[in-house]
């Protein structure tokens, strides 16, 4: 069994894909999107490294489109194999799939006219009906079933907790096995499970998002999002939250649901702006029997979650727009979550420049997005063609995190019936060179940083 590493490797978090041979079969783990700079992600566009055409299965982690954003692609480019993934990711991959080659779309139309006299014409790199020939290739997996994907390659996926229908990937071949992580929850995450203990395996390919940080304790946490919207509250403005439409905007209502009362949420005007919300709370509520036992209780409450009393799901461009006419009493969930693209950019254009406004971020921010500009307090930014000011206090919530800290990977990793060897990727080098030290020098194991086109024998 050889593996050879393709995305979220070299120090990268997003573009997570990974190649296995084995058995004679050549089988993919993901195949996301690179997510960041303009130049970064350029980068989507380019061949892959690989022929697509001899690829024999592709199996997905979950539905985040630094996961999955690149399928259609693949597809495109001549791939023609079985797709499997966790029900609920199936459910999920099309909406997260068609909002990206919408607003592909969008961007080359955008693009092109400004486009100078002789440059090539913006093209996206795959459209909505790219994404429907993808859809069919699809093949739904339950939780802890072994499948036999090709003649003596088997699957069977592990909860990971970190997003609805989120995997680990364990995959048993000529007498080997690996387990891919994909992106580890933290314990205790609202909704979700937690993250299943790891099989015996021979090698751990093992996300390191948050390898060289632990997380503020959550019930700390939720504490301190009360706070933030008490002080917003007191200044008359507004709170603009960018979150992913699947996983954190989920969350974000789940607590304000539990802290309704104390939190005093009634005066509030709570929007989810995204077309994809009433989709995704859908396959939320089609897909019950994941939920945790205290999500089933909140669920059975008197104020749940998607039904909030003062809650607006905007869909329409319209209805988008009119909220930029509020200038306080709204908090605004949207996406994305890294602000990097969506909807956010437009309520941030809007709410930047006044001090009495509140930017909550509540996830990850890559190198490059706008989220880490803001986040690392940069003065201005530059959004639709204008210069603004940043004014608006700015508030990184780190304790949210879909993501295991690096404590949470430690105690998961410990848990591991032999502690194989470990090979680090969707880590920036920072996290992912401080959580090897933390490996070796705990459990005494050989750990290997992943590097694009580096192999790897399992």
């Amino acid at each position: 069994m050889r593996i050879e590493f393709h995305g979220a490797a070299g120090g990268e978090v997003t573009g997570s894909c990974h190649l296995i041979e084995v058995a004679g079969r050549r089988i993919l783990f993901d195949c996301g999107m690179v997510q960041g700079s303009r130049d970064a992600e350029a980068r989507n566009a380019e061949p892959f490294a690989f022929d697509p055409a001899s690829i024999d299965a592709l199996v997905l982690s979950h539905a985040h489109i630094d996961h999955i954003g690149r399928v259609p692609l693949l597809v495109k480019r001549g791939f023609r194999g079985p797709i499997w993934a966790q029900a609920a990711t199936c459910d999920l991959f099309p909406i997260m799939l068609l909002d990206a080659a919408s607003l592909a779309e969008r961007s080359a139309e955008f693009d092109n006219r400004d486009r100078a006299p002789g440059e090539p014409e913006a093209v996206p790199p795959y459209t909505a009906a790219d994404v429907v020939v993808a859809q069919k290739q699809l093949h739904p997996l339950a939780y802890e079933t072994d499948t036999t994907i090709l003649p003596g390659v088997t699957v069977r996926l592990h909860e990971a907790g970190h997003i609805l229908g989120s995997a680990m990937i364990e995959l048993r071949a000529d007498g080997r096995s690996l387990l891919f992580t994909g992106d580890v929850g933290m314990r205790g995450t609202p909704i979700l499970r937690d993250p299943a203990p790891p099989p015996r395996a021979d090698l751990i390919l093992m996300e390191s998002t948050y390898g060289d940080r632990n997380h503020k304790d959550r019930a700390a946490t939720v504490a301190e999002l009360g706070q933030i919207l008490a002080a917003a509250r007191a200044d008359g403005g507004n709170v603009v939250i960018p979150a992913f439409a699947v996983g954190r905007s989920q969350e974000l209502l789940y607590w304000f649901a539990e802290h309704f009362g104390d939190w005093n949420l009634a005066p509030w005007t709570i929007f989810l702006d995204s077309p994809m919300a009433a989709k995704v709370m859908a396959v939320y509520d089609s897909h019950e029997e994941l939920f945790d036992t205290d999500a089933v209780k909140v669920w059975a409450g008197r104020i749940k979650p998607f039904k909030l009393p003062n809650l607006r799901v905007s869909e329409s461009v319209d209805e988008s727009k009119a909220i930029n006419r509020i200038h306080g009493g709204a908090i605004v969930i949207a996406g994305s979550g890294m602000a990097n693209g969506g909807r956010v950019r437009h309520h941030l254009a809007n709410n930047l420049a006044f001090a009495r406004n509140h930017v909550v971020f509540v996830g990850y921010q890559a190198t490059g997005t706008l989220g880490r500009l803001l986040v690392n307090g940069v003065p201005r930014v530059r959004l639709f063609g204008e210069e603004i000011p940043v004014r608006a206090q700015i508030h990184t919530v780190g304790g949210l995190s879909a993501h295991a800290d690096q404590q949470g990977l430690l105690d998961w990793y410990g848990a591991s019936p032999n502690h194989p060897p470990v090979a680090l990727a969707h880590g920036e080098n920072p996290a992912r060179e401080a959580l090897a030290v933390e490996l070796k020098r705990r459990y005494g194991v050989t750990v290997t940083l992943s590097q694009p086109g580096m192999r790897l024998d399992v």
